[in-house]
């Protein structure tokens, strides 16, 4: 492709001035190149010649040469300076103009032009081949040791008691005795509620009883005055058994009263809300001022309690049996990290389900974390990792000496010669950017952690100097 024929023209540009300001112009026509199917049948000599009698139509003088079109480039670059080149459909075309005094005297160029077939011979021959390349790579050896089973999941965070807090009687709200994301203990005054309605039912059913007190006692006063009598005969039967009736009524009603006294209490009670668990305060919903009813829909706010605290996920439910196994061998650690958080967080599972949702084919989970430097948080996304064991003497490398090929994983070893050897590799597991290897690899083997993209089978490497 980059043998072909040079044309070297050029033409006598005259000004007013005396001075000759000669112009060369080189064309290059590869061997196998023509502008039609006509003239690559004539050959690419016809080709150059057509292309030197039109220069000479256009009052240029010209010389041809075969030879190599990288040469040419060279050599007249040494000698011209390039005005304008571009490329079209018969090779390369230059417009050249020469350096210094040659331009005083058109012979000196000429000159140039006959010497170059003598230089054009002696270079000729074949340029060396280039010095192999060596690849700065990274390395690490094959080593054993222990890789955990683990597996992986998102989960999320969920509080292990949340309480929505509402009024429990119809009134307007007194007070609010919390703020907004407040931390608050158990049987601590949250809200009080108008208990005027609440102590004036009570008052109503503690005269009701009072009352009916006092019936009883008239009751049971004839009961013990006319019980003699009766025994004796002077009154009769059935009279005596209407004062008895009547004293039972009224022992009846009393009960009756004190139970509506117990059930106003409780409304008077229910007027002051605490706080049923430990836990942080939401945002209040309902302020200060306003009615709430009993039991409303909206809650006048919610207390989450987050230490401890749970993390629920699902893993395929293929690995069930998996799990179960290992949690019959004892308590199965849990890790939780996440973008947000600092480190890792340690926890345990602590409940697996039933049952296989068959819509996904999971299992759900649960794992309890101590949380007591509440670093988790109600809702949050977080990443798990179950340890199911762990393989004490297991052949592993860095992840990142493992690649993926069309036929699967592979990596370079890195011979005693010094060349890289590509060699595929059966990967049982990676965990913590260490990765198991199963099968293609043996102890004390150095392997390529980087470079790997500028690496072919049997290409020489270095080991590249790590960075300060």
């Amino acid at each position: 492709m980059d043998v072909g024929f040079l044309i070297l023209a050029f033409r006598d540009d005259r000004t007013n001035s005396s001075k000759v300001r000669p112009r060369m112009t080189a064309f290059f026509v590869s061997r196998d190149q023509g502008r039609s199917h006509k003239q690559r049948q004539r050959g690419a000599r016809s080709v150059a010649q057509h292309r030197a009698s039109r220069a000479r139509k256009c009052g240029f003088s010209y010389y041809l040469w075969q030879g190599r079109r990288a040469f040419f480039t060279s050599l007249y670059a040494r000698y011209c300076r390039v005005l304008r080149g571009f490329g079209d459909n018969d090779g390369m075309i230059m417009y050249l103009y020469p350096f210094g005094s040659l331009h005083r005297n058109f012979q000196s160029l000429r000159f140039v032009a006959l010497s170059m077939p003598l230089v054009l011979a002696a270079c000729s021959g074949a340029p060396p081949p280039p010095p192999e390349p060596i690849v700065p790579v990274g390395i690490a050896k094959t080593e054993r040791k222990a890789v955990p089973e683990l597996l992986t999941a998102v989960g999320s965070v969920e509080a292990i008691n949340s309480v929505a807090i509402k009024s429990l009687v119809d009134g307007q709200l007194l007070e609010s005795n919390v703020k907004d994301g407040e931390n608050v203990k158990k049987g601590r005054l949250l809200f009080k509620i108008d208990p005027r309605p609440a102590q004036a039912a009570l008052a109503q059913v503690n005269a009701a009883l009072a009352k009916d007190v006092a019936a009883r006692d008239l009751a049971l006063a004839q009961v013990n005055r006319y019980k003699p009598v009766a025994a004796k005969g002077f009154i009769s039967a059935d009279q005596m058994q209407q004062y008895l009736t009547a004293f039972e009524a009224a022992a009846a009603s009393v009960k009756v009263d004190q139970a509506n006294v117990e059930a106003a209490k409780l409304t008077v009670a229910y007027s002051d809300i605490h706080a049923p668990i430990d836990g942080r305060a939401g945002r209040i919903l309902v302020q200060a001022g306003n009615l709430v009813k009993a039991n409303d829909t909206q809650a006048l706010l919610t207390l989450n309690q987050l230490a401890p605290i749970f993390v629920n996920f699902a893993v395929p439910g293929q690995y069930v049996d998996r799990v179960r196994a290992a949690q019959a061998k004892g308590v199965l650690g849990v890790k939780a990290s996440s973008a947000g958080i600092e480190g890792r967080i340690s926890g345990e599972l602590s409940f697996v389900d039933n049952a296989i949702d068959p819509t996904t084919n999971t299992v759900k989970l649960r794992a309890s974390f101590a949380n007591a430097d509440e670093r988790l948080w109600p809702g949050q996304f977080v990443d798990i990792e179950l340890t199911l064991g762990s393989d004490a003497d297991a052949l592993a490398v860095p992840e990142g000496a493992i690649k993926a090929g069309p036929n699967g994983s592979y990596v370079f070893v890195v011979r005693p010669d010094g060349r890289a050897e590509q060699r595929a590799v059966t990967v049982a597991r990676s965990v913590n950017g260490d990765a198991m290897i199963a099968k293609g690899l043996s102890v004390g083997e150095t392997v390529v952690t980087d470079g790997q993209s500028r690496l072919v089978d049997g290409s020489r490497v270095k080991v590249a100097e790590p960075s300060k």
